[in-house]
């Protein structure tokens, strides 16, 4: 019975490995985190790095500020630059967002002035779709590959670059090389 569990709590341990694989963390503004652009000419700064990335449901964005904030709001909110009543707010100087379902988000500073200054980003989140591969044929050597995921956007478009900015980098939750080493560490789980 107790080998049984192991063995079903290895087996948990690494579908959820598998899944979180897939994931990606994005550090916004990249080392020099979520700040005011340093100039007007960098107003779209944050607009430009999200054009270049693909967000999807249950990426994150890591945001890393002091004395600031911020908000998820309505697209009217973020073209004011004005919230009294954001879906999401965060003054923790180090937020994680988690994209819970496709479709546009929009992220402005709750500090006065910031938004009007640029410290604000529209994000587009992609819905995963994965096609049913093909039953194999009888007279094949062999299966054919399954087909990559497809991708498929929702609401608006995304808006288009007009400056310049390597405001920040996607980091991956969990490497694919990670993998090996965590299974050889729990192993002697199936064997205690």
């Amino acid at each position: 019975m107790a080998n049984l569990f192991r063995s079903c709590s290895l087996l948990l341990s690494v579908s959820l490995i598998i899944i979180r694989v897939n994931c990606t963390e994005f550090e916004v503004g990249g080392h020099d985190g979520w700040i005011v652009p340093k100039s007007r000419d960098n107003d779209q700064m944050y607009n430009q790095w999200a054009s270049q990335n693909r967000f999807k449901v249950d990426d994150t964005l890591r945001f890393k500020y002091s004395k600031d904030s911020v908000l998820v709001v309505s697209e009217e909110e973020y073209e004011s630059c004005r919230s009294t009543k954001p879906l999401f707010f965060s003054n923790n100087g180090d937020t994680v967002f988690k994209f819970e379902h496709p479709g546009v988000y929009y992220f402005i500073s709750g500090v006065r002035g910031h938004c009007d200054k640029g410290q604000k980003m529209i994000v587009k989140v992609l819905a995963v779709h994965n096609p049913k591969p093909e039953p194999p044929h009888s007279h094949s050597p062999a299966p054919a590959p399954a087909a990559a995921p497809a991708f498929t956007s929702a609401s608006t478009p995304a808006p288009s670059p007009s400056h310049h900015s390597n405001a920040g980098r996607p980091i991956p939750l969990l490497s694919i090389t990670n993998l090996p080493l965590f299974l050889i560490l729990l192993l002697p789980m199936l064997f205690a």
